[in-house]
């Protein structure tokens, strides 16, 4: 066969080098102000204290969050109140907030929540604004028929919305749902402003940081977020976000876990050495560093094509989902085992990592099927 002959197959990742993927001094400095304020304020004893609140998060740090850090409005453009950066800044955060097992509404209210209100025409400007300043939680349902049974229909004062949707992350204290509802004409997202009276149920989930809850709406104002013909692709759109948002975590979350199987490793004692000297231990912590620098690597590269093309990165998303949750089970299975005995106690902060990166990976799929979506992505 002659080489002109021959197929040629377009390769599915771009030719250059997308901006953003080397850390720059902004990144650097936010980066160094979150980890200082959440090493003040999110220590392992204050983030269960705070789980076990009512809104399942501390509202004194979600406050500091939204209005010294402007968590909610960092990747939001400048014309809708935000502070016009891109997921490259958003993905430093997420990594931060994975780091200190934040459970704070970041991943559902600043990231998923700012974003899927922003797929409005006109990025809805009596509820974003709120957003933004953290004053109203919004969340994002998974946005499959699983999850959301909704019919939502129009009257003289707007559209409402019946039915329930489950599995809601921060369901249990969000102000706002956005959701996908049946609607006369077909599937359409729209967002729920809850009234007091919805009836709300918490789920009992392995991850007590990241509470669930299902919800039950009558006559709730809904405020529609895209057209019928749209609502496919923006709900894609949303779950590569997703799915990014937690490989970012995943890495912070890693890059904890090494840190304080290092520092155990180094102070441990066994037969007059400290266990960190002895080679296979040595091998399993040099093991986690490739783990970890291979999770930056996706989730990084992945958040600065998002920036660029949320379309574009699809396969870059995919890649970061499957890598950044294979990483993060086992980083967090290893620090149980090398911290030995006081590992395998509840009270040890690794079990709480442990039941995150577990939480996460339900919440978007395992690796298998984020390397499945590759698969169709490139035609295998």
């Amino acid at each position: 066969m002659s080489p002109t002959s021959a197929a040629v197959v377009e390769s599915p990742w771009p030719r250059s080098e997308p901006p953003g993927l080397t850390p720059d001094a902004e990144q650097v400095q936010l980066r160094e102000s979150l980890r200082g304020l959440l090493g003040k304020y999110s220590d392992i004893d204050q983030v269960r204290a705070a789980a076990d609140t009512d809104p399942g998060y501390s509202p004194h740090l979600w406050r500091i969050l939204a209005d010294e850090m402007s968590v909610a409005g960092l990747a939001v453009p400048e014309q809708y109140g935000g502070l016009g950066y891109g997921t490259a800044e958003l993905a430093v955060v997420l990594e931060e907030c994975g780091r200190a097992l934040v459970c704070e509404p970041v991943y559902s209210s600043a990231v998923l929540g700012a974003h899927a209100l922003l797929t409005a025409p006109e990025a809805e400007g009596n509820l974003l604004p709120e957003v933004l300043t953290g004053d109203l939680v919004a969340t994002v349902s998974a946005l499959g028929p699983d999850t959301d049974d909704l019919r939502a229909t129009p009257g003289p004062h707007g559209w409402r919305a019946d039915g329930t949707v489950t599995h809601l992350i921060g369901g249990g204290s969000a102000d706002i749902v956005i959701a996908s509802a049946e609607t006369a004409d077909g599937s359409r997202l729209f967002a729920l402003r809850l009234p007091e009276d919805t009836v709300r149920t918490e789920r009992r989930v392995l991850d007590p940081t990241r509470r669930q809850a299902d919800i039950a709406v009558l006559d709730c104002p809904a405020v529609p977020l895209t057209t019928p013909d749209a609502t496919e692709a923006a709900s894609t759109r949303l779950r590569d976000l997703a799915t990014l948002a937690l490989a970012c975590e995943n890495t912070g979350t890693i890059d904890r876990l090494l840190e304080m199987t290092v520092a155990y490793a180094g102070t441990r004692r066994q037969f007059g050495r400290p266990i960190g000297s002895f080679q296979a231990v040595k091998h399993r912590l040099a093991d986690l560093l490739v783990a970890l620098e291979r999770a930056r690597s996706a989730s990084r590269y992945a958040a600065a094509l998002y920036a660029e093309d949320p379309d574009s990165a699809r396969l870059a998303v995919a890649v970061a989902g499957a890598v950044c949750t294979d990483a993060a089970v086992h980083a967090a299975s290893e620090a149980v085992q090398l911290h030995g005995g006081v590992g395998f106690t509840w009270e040890h902060a690794a079990h709480s990592y442990f039941r995150r990166v577990l939480g996460n990976e339900a919440a978007q799929g395992d690796a298998r099927s984020h390397r499945a979506r590759v698969a169709a992505l490139i035609g295998v």
